[in-house]
């Protein structure tokens, strides 16, 4: 057992209950076995102690969008729009093999853990023929790590020759792509309540997928209980290209594909009308928002306002490491709450709604917040230890705004089911230097490829 104790604490549980002093308790069985405020009674001989002194402890964050494969490939593209900047980087992504796209998982998930993030999603859609496994390299990768982690498998086949964007090297035929999907839902998904592995189906956007892939994709996700994810209303290119391709906006179309439902989570959701965020909240269709990806592409501000205000499910993504390079999860908070307030002015959002969309939101997107997303008793021990009282936090009396408005905190503890992460900012399982080392000749390579 665990027990963080003389810390501040923020549960983010249903009534927001927070203790300026408080404590954790970890069972043996990887849940949280008590939480409250002042000192823990009872605790069991031989309990691990933590003191959280001059720290805040809040549930592990939640990575609800990103492409791990693109780590190899960052900076480049440097200033172009989305379309711009995905014509840019196919060609260099057709020559991705297994082990190019593990040793970027490795870098990319180590970096997320030191950010704060205990769960995350990859979205993979680039399979070259002569590749490799892929997703099984990249969940070596997340096993390495020890996150919990939600890969989709994703998919293109809509080419460049019929319409789409993608070159016709990159895409795969719909028939093999269908069987591919539901291969490795059979051969990775695990539905069990601690599941540290489950999988997703994911086609990857409007513009790079078949009508028939959309619609056969979503009638084998409910076929076989797992959920579903793509890329949505993120730019006006995409605007444009679903008004003149379908005859009607992007989620008007994912509605008459069948892609609305509190099983789906779409990326961005950034150009969004009234009718389709009351549609989006009608249906319990989640948002994966990625403020800082938005800014650097210049695809605008999503509503994150009006998503909440409908009820809709918004969790926080990084997105892919080519199109945001710093891919930190903790600073993801701010970006979130600036965006808002970019927007809607300083009440848009606070605080402890950005840190809400960075836990129990992203829990919700990734249909896991029966388990994650908050520090309840039973539920499962994924929480981080933020160290807030050094120079950079020093005087913000108030945790959670530090931890949200003041520079990224160091995570002193991670927990991922009760086993350590990430101790004293540094990595447990994994060492920082060889995963980046093993990244630098994974990118060299690609990049020497051409």
């Amino acid at each position: 057992m665990i027990l963080v104790e003389n810390a501040a604490v923020a549960t983010v549980d249903p009534a927001g209950r927070e203790h300026t002093t408080g404590y954790v308790l970890v069972g043996d069985d990887g849940r949280i076995a008590a939480v409250g405020a002042g000192r823990a009674t009872a605790v069991p001989e031989g309990t691990r102690r933590v003191d959280g002194s001059g720290c805040l402890v809040t549930p592990g964050l939640v990575n609800t969008h990103h492409h791990l494969y693109q780590w190899a490939t960052r900076g480049l593209a440097l200033d172009e729009t989305l379309f711009g900047w995905l014509t840019t980087l196919y060609p260099i992504w057709g020559r991705l093999d297994a082990e190019i796209v593990g040793a970027a998982a490795g870098a990319g998930l180590g970096w997320l853990a030191l950010s704060g993030c205990t769960t995350s999603m990859d979205h993979h859609y680039v399979f070259p023929r002569d590749g490799g496994d892929v997703l099984a390299a990249e969940i070596e990768a997340a096993r390495s790590i020890g996150v919990r982690f939600h890969p989709t498998r994703g998919s293109m086949d809509l080419s460049r020759k019929d319409g789409g964007l993608p070159p016709d090297h990159v895409v795969e035929d719909t028939d093999e792509a269908l069987a591919a999907t539901e291969e490795a839902v059979d051969r990775w998904h695990d539905p069990s309540p601690d599941s540290m592995l489950r999988i997703a189906v994911a086609p990857c956007s409007p513009f790079s997928v078949t009508t028939r892939l959309m619609e056969e994709a979503a009638t084998l996700a409910r076929r076989k209980g797992v959920r579903l994810h793509t890329h949505l209303a993120e730019t006006d290119d995409e605007e444009e290209f679903c008004r003149k391709q379908f005859g009607c906006t992007p989620v008007e179309y994912a509605e008459r594909v069948g892609w609305l439902g509190d099983d789906v989570w779409l990326a961005h959701g950034v150009h969004l009308d009234d009718s389709a965020i009351a549609k989006l909240g009608a249906t319990g269709t989640g948002v994966a928002h990625c403020p800082s990806s938005n800014a650097r592409l210049g695809a605008g501000m999503a509503r994150v306002r009006e998503l909440l205000d409908h009820g809709v499910p918004v969790g926080l993504g990084v997105d892919g490491s080519a199109s945001q390079e710093v891919s930190h999860l903790g600073a993801e908070l701010r970006q979130a709450l600036y965006t808002a307030r970019s927007r809607g002015g300083p009440t848009a959002m606070d605080a402890r709604e950005a840190l809400r969309l960075g836990t129990i939101g992203g829990a919700r997107c990734l249909g896991r917040a029966d388990d994650l997303g908050s520090l309840e008793v039973g539920k499962l021990a994924d929480l981080v230890m933020w160290r807030l009282d050094g120079l950079g936090h020093d005087g913000i009396d108030d945790k959670v705004a530090a931890l949200v408005f003041g520079p990224p905190a160091r995570v002193d503890l991670a927990l991922v089911g009760g086993r350590p992460v990430v101790e004293r900012g540094e990595l447990v399982n994994a060492d920082a230097d060889t995963l980046t080392e093993h990244a630098r000749r994974a990118h060299r390579r690609l990049m020497d490829a051409g």
